[in-house]
């Protein structure tokens, strides 16, 4: 925790843009369209103010990237080059490793044994690294992109993996292996008793790998390019992994985890189709550049490219194939608030091709010089040569359904006047058709959402009779719906984790010792026996009057940093603020008042509590009215409650008739 800077973590993952003391960016935990996701560096803690949710360094990776506690240690030890001991693993505890990480870790060896036998393997060097070097890939980019090669013998990987003691099957939930019915390697008597045995074989055999890295860097696919010796390394064949539990492709983008920080420092991405339009747009200087591979694009990549930037221009040759990719997903790209420029290249020249011919400078200028707007291409393009008027009508339609997308309304009238500019028709009929487009735009997502509503109403009516195991429940779920309901206790337990260390009762005749927020809040409540419904602020409450002992006990830091994540996280809830004002602005919190808030909120407290014990007593009445003794006991019991009610609402300024 001393070595991690939560800015430097966040901003792997979300691009950030200083706000005063803190950094502003789109929380990548909901669909955000404006900056609510907010990281104080003094604090450490992160907090979201649309979809509340906070944490520290470790509840950020841990949320994010779905580990678990130590998993998420173990991220940031490797992230900062720190060593950590562990103990090795029982057979019964390797047994239980989590399904995913298992996975993972398989990707991970195998990313190594391929690059280790492109570099190593006589094949690998002949055949593989030959063919690398033929399309001029420099040995740093080789290794930033962790570039491999698989041997050509089919069952090679397998056979590694199992003597190296990994579980094969996660070789076929990765996708690195199939299952084949299979009896060549056995010999004819042992053939009849192993008939039925499948036999794994390699996916990639034969194959320059080009390995897959997840956003935070974990290995989560692999893409591998066939070569034929008989047309001397000429690519003829593409396989990539399947989907699986940890990878959708989807969901995926190639190369955004090289990418990610020049694209947030350019605030700009380029958009290619294939692997090797990345890389040698990285080995000509370029490097805020990520691919598709070919697949058209998903809401889920358009909204973690977002997080990063807005503007992106698409890089595609000009053929055919090149503009129909160009118009691919671009109108759910306008939908999500995207800026998008279309490049088309240079007759045959792609990304790869261009790059390799051109420095980073010039590549940068003939993008300068030639990129277009996206509707400005597409007009132009969709209307050159167009004189039968039919043809003309589909093709502004095609055009104003693009623009219909846009959610800013400034941008669209925009671009409704550019485009009504460019093809001589009327904006009125323009915007009449866009206004119709919006209308049926709107109401499908409504029949949509009803749509989702009625499935989810009848998967919860069916489900009823099976109430949620715990490991179903979110783990947070339960103390922080206490805490939403009930702001009292919630405004105390603030007061503990900001300024629970805080002295605000000091050496008096008639106490042995001075009292800090946390210990006059602990010994008050102990006084009548009372303790918070939530039982994780009875357990802060507990901690900070133990830490209290230690002269260097700084609450706020104690608990945004504290190993149980339920904690940490309620306290990056509690002390972040939506609103900073500068130093010069802040009033300063002096320990009388201090203590005026606390003995408020105590008092506040005690009123609750005794409000709900009339309740309880009033429910009781109306089950006793029979029971002429208990009814006159439980009467008395009211009266008196009702006499200490009054007490406090009067010390608190309120009247109770």
């Amino acid at each position: 925790m001393d070595a991690t800077d939560i800015v430097d973590v966040v901003s792997d993952f979300v691009s950030l843009k200083k706000r005063g003391t803190s950094y502003k960016g789109l929380c990548p935990f909901h669909d955000d369209t404006t900056p609510s996701f907010s990281v104080s560096p003094s604090r450490g803690v992160y907090k979201c103010f649309a979809c509340g949710k906070a944490g520290n360094a470790v509840g950020f990776i841990m949320e994010h990237e779905q580990l678990t506690y130590p998993e998420a240690l173990r991220y940031l030890a490797k992230k900062y080059n720190i060593e950590i001991a562990e103990r090795e693993l029982t057979d019964e505890e390797r047994t239980a490793q989590n399904n995913r990480e298992a996975m993972f870790i398989v990707n991970e060896w195998a990313a190594r044994f391929f690059h280790d036998t492109l570099r190593n393997d006589t094949d690998g060097k002949a055949i593989g690294l030959q063919y690398l070097r033929s399309r001029g890939i420099r040995d740093d980019i080789i290794e930033r992109f962790q570039l491999g090669y698989a041997p050509r013998q089919r069952y090679t990987l397998a056979q590694k993996a199992k003597k190296e003691g990994y579980n094969t099957q996660y070789l076929v939930q990765t996708g690195l292996c199939y299952e084949r019915q299979d009896n060549t390697d056995n010999s004819a008597e042992d053939k009849s008793s192993t008939a039925r045995q499948p036999q794994l074989v390699d996916r990639f055999a034969g194959r320059v790998i080009f390995p897959w890295q997840g956003i935070s860097g974990k290995v989560v696919a692999f893409g591998g390019r066939l070569l034929d010796a008989r047309t001397k390394g000429v690519a003829q064949k593409y396989v990539n992994s399947p989907d699986s539990d940890i990878y959708h492709k989807d969901h995926e983008l190639y190369g955004l985890f090289q990418a990610k920080r020049a694209i947030s420092k350019e605030d700009h991405v380029y958009m290619v189709e294939g692997y090797t339009d990345v890389i040698a747009m990285h080995q000509c200087g370029i490097e805020n550049v990520v691919a598709n591979s070919g697949t058209a694009l998903s809401v889920h990549q358009i909204r973690m490219l977002r997080r990063f930037t807005t503007n992106v221009t698409l890089l595609y040759d000009g053929d055919e194939a090149g503009i129909h990719a160009a118009f691919r997903g671009t109108n759910m790209m306008l939908e999500e608030r995207m800026h998008v420029r279309v490049l088309l290249l240079p007759d045959n020249d792609d990304p790869d091709s261009f790059a390799r011919k051109h420095t980073a400078e010039q590549f940068r200028q003939y993008i300068k010089e030639h990129a277009q707007d996206f509707l400005v291409f597409k007009t132009n393009y969709l209307l050159k040569g167009v004189d039968d008027p039919i043809k003309r009508s589909q093709a502004i339609t095609d055009i104003v359904e693009s623009i219909a997308v846009i959610q800013d309304q400034i941008v669209r009238a925009t671009y409704v006047r550019e485009c009504a500019t460019r093809i001589g028709i009327a904006e009125s009929a323009l915007i009449a058709e866009m206004n119709k487009m919006i209308t049926r735009n709107i109401n499908d997502r409504q029949r949509q959402t009803e749509a989702e509503a009625r499935k989810q109403e009848n998967n919860t009516t069916t489900q009823q009779q099976t109430p949620p195991s715990p490991t179903q429940l979110q783990p947070h779920t339960q103390p922080f719906r206490q805490q939403r309901d009930n702001e009292v206790e919630r405004r105390l337990i603030q007061l503990v984790i900001r300024w629970g260390e805080v002295v605000i009762v000091a050496n008096e005749e008639q106490t042995h010792s001075a009292l800090n927020v946390a210990q006059y809040i602990h010994q008050s409540l102990a006084i009548d026996e009372l303790q918070f419904d939530n039982p994780l602020y009875n357990t802060i409450l507990a901690e900070a009057v133990k830490q209290s002992q230690h002269p260097d006990f700084k609450a706020e830091s104690f608990f945004t940093r504290h190993a149980d994540i339920q904690i940490s996280t309620l306290a990056a809830q509690l002390v972040t603020e939506k609103y900073q004002l500068s130093k010069s602005l802040q009033m300063q919190t002096t320990e009388q008042a201090l203590l005026n808030m606390v003995d408020h909120l105590l008092l506040d407290f005690r009123l609750q509590y005794v409000n709900k014990q009339l309740k309880q007593l009033q429910q009781h009445l109306r089950e006793c009215a029979d029971n002429e003794e208990e009814t006159t006991r439980t009467l008395q019991r009211i009266v008196q409650l009702q006499a200490l009610r009054n007490t406090i609402a009067k010390r608190l300024g309120r009247n109770f008739m």
